[in-house]
């Protein structure tokens, strides 16, 4: 049993029971009040295109399921985990478009699942909504130093995490179509991904779709040593089934490609690969 707000503010326990009904008194279609029916709004689509997915990361099993009742009847495809160590693994094995998360969690605690994912260039934009008791001032600055991107507390209201949710996802969805219209120029590169173009000293260079993706992974962040298996699953996807060396056959030939140039990508002996700042 635990304690969320209803829409009048005041608080009410939850049991588990309550996943069998809608929340709060409201369903998934509203009257308009001229006796026709409002149809919920359309949501922003996931990164594949289809309903976006979203991790819940609670130990907690009565929560976890009102959560997931609640974000599945929004039509977000959701996957619940009961561990820190659990969260991790999820996400690296398939990566959700946003992770709900609580702060008290056995074994690895949210603040260091928080950390990890955000340190990760995997998992380092994805969005990341704390849910937790803890939600003294010093707990909401912690977690938000993390990384965090927002921060509710229990008792909470449905409304307000399927709100909070809805606006992250649209920021995500918004700053992912600027990143790939906005043009990208360092040193005497021009990288633009929207058209999939590349120009060195104002002449195109003829890239492979693996060799774009790596230059403009690598380019993205000037000075950031890369290991080939980060560069992999940035480039691939995560588990892609190639090897290590094929990594530096794909260095070798963009630098052949970028010519006088080639200095642009540097070696890190004994880690990889970064673009030169």
């Amino acid at each position: 049993m635990w304690s969320v707000w209803s829409g009048n503010g005041d608080a009410m326990t939850v049991g588990l029971d309550a996943v069998d009904r809608p929340v709060e008194g409201r369903s998934e279609r509203s009257d308009t009040g001229d006796g026709g029916v409002r149809q919920q709004p359309a949501k922003t689509r996931g990164a594949d295109g289809g309903e976006p997915s979203i991790l819940v990361v609670d130990d907690e099993e009565d929560l976890l399921e009102l959560v997931r009742f609640n974000l599945a009847r929004d039509g977000y495809a959701v996957t619940c985990v009961a561990s820190g160590e659990e969260a991790i693994k999820a996400v690296r094995r398939s990566p959700p478009d946003l992770v709900v998360l609580d702060l008290m969690l056995p074994g690895i605690d949210g603040l260091e699942v928080c950390r990890r994912l955000k340190a990760d260039p995997r998992s380092r934009d994805l969005p990341i909504v704390m849910l937790t008791a803890k939600g003294e001032e010093r707990d909401v600055v912690a977690g938000l130093d993390r990384g965090a991107d927002d921060y509710i507390t229990k008792p909470f209201s449905p409304r307000v995490l399927s709100a909070r949710v809805k606006a992250l996802l649209r920021r995500r969805e918004a700053d992912r179509v600027a990143d790939q219209e906005a043009t990208l120029e360092i040193h005497e590169l021009v990288i633009h991904p929207g058209r999939h173009e590349v120009t060195l000293a104002g002449r195109p260079v003829d890239l492979t779709y693996t060799e774009f993706a790596l230059l403009h992974f690598l380019a993205r962040r000037p000075g950031w040593a890369f290991t080939r298996t980060q560069i992999v699953d940035a480039v691939k996807g995560e588990d892609y089934p190639v090897t290590e060396r094929s990594v530096d056959v794909q260095v070798a030939g963009l630098r052949k490609k970028l010519g006088d140039h080639a200095w642009y990508v540097e070696t890190v002996r004994g880690v990889g690969y970064r673009f030169r700042g």
